[in-house]
């Protein structure tokens, strides 16, 4: 296994990230890896804030999912305080959480995926792009721009500006929601819900003329992972844990976030920045679990918006469970159609512009666990704290994270069927980064594992010959 093909970098994700692929002596694919390249350390510079910084400090892990950190951030800190969440400032997260559900699909959907679904796989990187699909159907590509831009609307109205907004502190938020604001994205939400059954017509006759591929592409056994209302409906913003496995069949269910740790454990490989997660009773890598998307869809009982509920049971075609990693685009699209439903519901609520919005500040617990469904899965932010409120000690396991194992399953997979090594294409290399991009991660937020991480620096010469190593392990 000395010999690899080397995918660097890989495109149209957020952050920095390689595969290697990996050859016997017949120059077959032996194995495959998704490396994540990037090392952030939030972590441990958090150590020693005052935890209200929190929220604003951890929005900058990234300018993509600002809004998904500041919530779950916000939500620790909630736990810190101790105090209870007016009902106006809960909904008036949940909508700004729509808002960033709406923005982040869309994204995702249109200029990341979108190019590979419309201009096919083999096309040219010249063409296969952005730019490619706004020369080449600029009607897609304007419905994409415009779906995501009535997202960032909805969180600049509600939070005061697009990213890395001030609004959700810890008990509350600090902006009420005024009349015309509510009217305003009201009005906006027609708009969206056309765009995005455009959306689902395109993936809906993807599957119908692709059929053999979608099924195949990143299909295996996995658990799955993500939060649920109390019978078991989607939830995107609050709930409990559940968990399932590989048949659908539900193995903890109704777990309080705070548990987390009795379920889930992290693991390191010396070759990746990020951690990987994986389920504490199965062990590592059996417990592999996937979160996102298409875990929320597998795990839950149905959705509570009519319209989003009918597409979840065309979603799953009579079958409790989709292993193909391709489902993920779909899913994105019945969860856009949900987030749209109920942000109409919470605006729709008469208490939607109380000033009723915020608690106390006054830390009274040493610990805080604040959980949500980011749009690319479940993110967790815990904090430990002492009496006066200053930070300990960070662990953030981000959605991407989760998925770790999963992707770099699936990169194995696509290799030993669409790379052929003795007529090699560029195409072929592409489907390797299409399945990444089918859990659309977002790599700056997953890089922050705790403690001394493991590195290894290469020494070559000016003739490319190797003249020294130096390893530092992860202990």
């Amino acid at each position: 296994m000395d010999k690899t093909i080397l995918v660097n970098p890989v495109t149209r994700i957020e952050g920095h990230a390689k595969i290697t692929v990996h050859l016997d002596d017949n120059q077959e694919v032996a194995d495959a890896r998704f490396h994540v390249v990037e090392f952030r350390g939030f972590e441990k510079f958090c150590e020693g804030r005052f935890f209200v910084e929190m929220p604003q400090i951890t929005s900058r892990v990234c300018g993509i999912c600002p809004v998904s950190h500041l919530l779950a951030s916000v939500k620790a800190c909630d736990m810190i305080v101790g105090g209870q969440v007016p009902r106006t400032a809960h909904m008036l997260r949940e909508l700004m959480h729509m808002g960033q559900i709406i923005q982040s699909h869309a994204l995702s959907f249109f200029h990341l995926s979108a190019p590979d679904l419309l201009l096919g796989y083999d096309a040219s990187p010249a063409v296969r792009n952005i730019v490619g699909l706004i020369q080449e159907k600029p009607d897609v590509a304007v419905k994409g721009v415009r779906l995501r831009k009535i997202g960032q609307e909805i969180i600049k109205i509600v939070g005061g500006r697009k990213i890395h907004a001030d609004f959700p502190v810890p008990g509350g938020v600090n902006k009420a929601l005024a009349p015309n604001e509510r009217d305003q994205i009201l009005a906006m939400l027609p708009e969206a819900m056309d765009h995005v059954k455009f959306a689902l017509g395109l993936i809906e006759e993807y599957h119908r003329t692709h059929q053999e591929e979608v099924e195949f592409f990143g299909k295996f056994p996995s658990y799955y992972v993500g939060l649920v209302k109390s019978d078991g409906a989607l939830e995107l913003y609050d709930g409990k844990l559940r968990f399932v496995d590989p048949n659908g069949a539900v193995i903890h269910d109704q777990v309080p976030t705070n548990k987390y740790l009795d379920y889930i454990g992290e693991a390191v490989e010396p070759w990746s920045y990020m951690k990987f997660p994986f389920l504490l009773e199965k062990g590592y890598p059996d417990g592999m679990y996937r979160v996102g998307p298409l875990a929320r869809l597998n795990l839950c009982e149905r959705v509570s918006t009519p319209q989003a509920n009918q597409m979840l049971q065309q979603w799953r075609g009579g079958k409790r469970i989709q292993e193909s990693s391709f489902y993920y685009h779909w899913a994105r699209l019945v969860e856009i159609t949900y987030a749209i439903e109920r942000a109409q519901q919470l605006l729709e609520d008469p208490e939607i512009t109380s000033t009723d919005i915020v608690g106390s500040y006054t830390p009274v617990n040493e610990e805080g666990i604040g959980v949500i469904e980011a749009p690319r899965g479940t993110l967790i932010h815990h904090y430990w704290v002492d009496r006066n409120g200053r930070v300990k000690k960070v662990n953030l396991i981000v959605s991407t994270g989760h998925n770790n194992l999963a992707m770099n399953a699936g990169v194995k997979q696509i290799a030993r069927k669409y790379v052929n090594t003795r007529d090699l294409k560029e195409g072929m290399l592409n489907r390797l980064e299409a399945l990444i991009r089918c859990y659309d991660p977002c790599l700056s937020c997953a890089t922050h594992a705790i403690g001394k991480m493991p590195i290894v620096v290469d020494v070559y010469d000016r003739a490319g010959k190797l003249i020294k190593r130096l390893e530092r392990s992860s202990g």
